[in-house]
């Protein structure tokens, strides 16, 4: 009768040892061979009638090394099974040569194989210190928002000549010397820019020049820290490399533009905020003030949900089989890796394992579930917002559009986990001790980061 046995050799890591005998395998051996004999189509001999001795030696070799290691895999999966092994990845062979399969000497075998073992761990959420950051809306960035907004939706002119730092203007960037002779193979690139995104002593010299005018400019002293990143970024440079700031382009004006700002009246009301009847500019504005505060809740969320990650990944001890999985990373993936490679990849392997046991934890606790409708709900509304539109009636087409896309399996995949996620911090934000404290925009814009859940 086969039997496993298991023995610690490490860290969360034991080996497991499946012995089968031969009258474990050999009545299998024999049926299949049978399978084989009828359903064998050779020249020379009706089907199902090619003697035996010849389905033996034809087929026997490679039959008797599939039932065998069919059943060690079996009796393996069933023994882990049984004792509740929860393990990393698969088990890893060890040692085991099926060479040493013979038909013609049938024995009694030993399989050997490596298995990691995830660890044990505990988490108190309501233990959590965070804070909750509440960003203060002053009447400056509501009036900043309401010129955007009035701007936004204001109507474009074309003036003959640039008149201040509000006109828009169609730029063609050529890369140049300092004198303004093109460069032979240099950068050639459109662009779009206000007046005012220039230092002011370009932008004056930008004032009265009108369409087809030119000026020679170097980057660094054309444009602010701010503006100049995004102008290198676009224009495909380095924003990290100094000298890419000191390069020169000749500049050409391909149209002046200047938007006449919307009227304060209901038509505007309307445009920037559909459907809310907004009659005066003081609702108006209040509907800014709700908007903005609005927007840094859902920052402040997310920050507070950053914090929760980070402590829980920085403060929950967890040991692991460190050498199986160094091994696994090398020999157990679908490209096979040197040594020196999988030392390498480790640490953010070992970082990465870490918030997946983690949060795989936490969401079987919480019992976070996501049904379909969800992920096509997600669908439409990624659809919807690359289209501009509200709600589904605009265009029925959209629900089509998602139900193909519900037929996408990585889409369906990543959704799911998308949605997953998002509702596994909705949930644990709950739980922590969150501590509020008034912040400034420009304070708080410093304590964002970047969230790696």
């Amino acid at each position: 009768m086969a039997t496993v046995t298991r023995e610690n050799i490490g860290q969360l890591t034991d080996k497991l040892v499946v012995k089968v005998a031969k009258e474990d395998y050999l009545p299998s051996f024999e049926a299949s061979l049978k399978k084989h004999a009828k359903s064998a189509n050779l020249a020379g001999f009706r089907k199902g009638m090619v003697p035996a001795g010849l389905i033996r030696k034809m087929y026997g070799q490679g039959v008797f090394a599939d039932e065998i290691l069919r059943m060690v895999e079996k009796e393996l999966n069933d023994f882990m099974v049984k004792e509740h092994l929860d393990i990393f990845a698969q088990p890893l062979p060890l040692e085991n040569d099926s060479r040493m399969l013979d038909m013609n000497n049938p024995s009694d075998y030993a399989f050997a194989f490596e298995i990691g073992l995830k660890p044990d761990f505990s988490l108190n959420i309501p233990d959590i210190k965070v804070i909750r950051y509440v960003v203060q809306v002053t009447p400056e960035m509501i009036n900043e928002e309401v010129d955007r907004l009035q701007t936004r939706f204001g109507n474009m002119t074309e003036p003959e000549i640039v008149s201040g730092g509000d006109n828009v203007l169609n730029l063609h960037f050529t890369e140049a010397d300092a004198d303004g002779n093109e460069l032979e193979g240099g950068i050639s690139k459109d662009n779009s820019l206000l007046v005012k995104y220039f230092t002011p002593t370009v932008a004056e010299s930008l004032t009265g020049k009108k369409k087809d005018d030119t000026l020679v400019v170097q980057l660094k002293n054309a444009f602010a820290e701010k503006e100049l990143e995004w102008v290198l970024s676009d224009l495909g440079l380095d924003k990290a490399n100094a000298a890419d700031a000191e390069k020169y382009f000749k500049l050409t004006i391909t149209k002046v533009g200047f938007v006449e700002k919307a009227n304060m009246d209901e038509t505007f009301f309307e445009a920037a905020y559909p459907g809310r009847s907004i009659k005066t500019e003081e609702e108006f504005r209040n509907a800014v003030k709700v908007e903005i505060e609005n927007y840094y809740a859902q920052q402040s969320s997310s920050q507070v949900q950053d914090q929760i990650y980070h402590h829980l990944t920085d403060h929950t001890t967890m040991d692991f089989p460190e050498g199986f999985l160094k091994r696994w990373l090398k020999d157990g993936t679908d490209k096979p890796k040197s040594e020196e490679e999988a030392e390498k990849e480790y640490p953010t392997f070992a970082n990465q394992l870490k918030w997946s046991l983690i949060s795989t934890k936490l969401i079987n606790e919480h019992k976070i579930t996501v049904d379909p409708q969800e992920i096509k709900n997600f669908a439409f509304q990624q659809i919807a917002g690359y289209m501009g539109m509200q709600n589904l009636d605009e265009a029925p087409w959209l629900d089509e559009y998602a139900n193909r896309m519900m037929k996408d399996q990585k889409f369906v995949e990543e959704t799911y986990m998308k949605i997953q996620t998002s509702k596994l911090f909705a949930e644990l934000e709950q739980q922590v001790q969150a501590i509020e404290e008034s912040i400034s925009a420009e304070a708080f814009a410093s304590k964002l980061h970047h969230h790696h859940h």
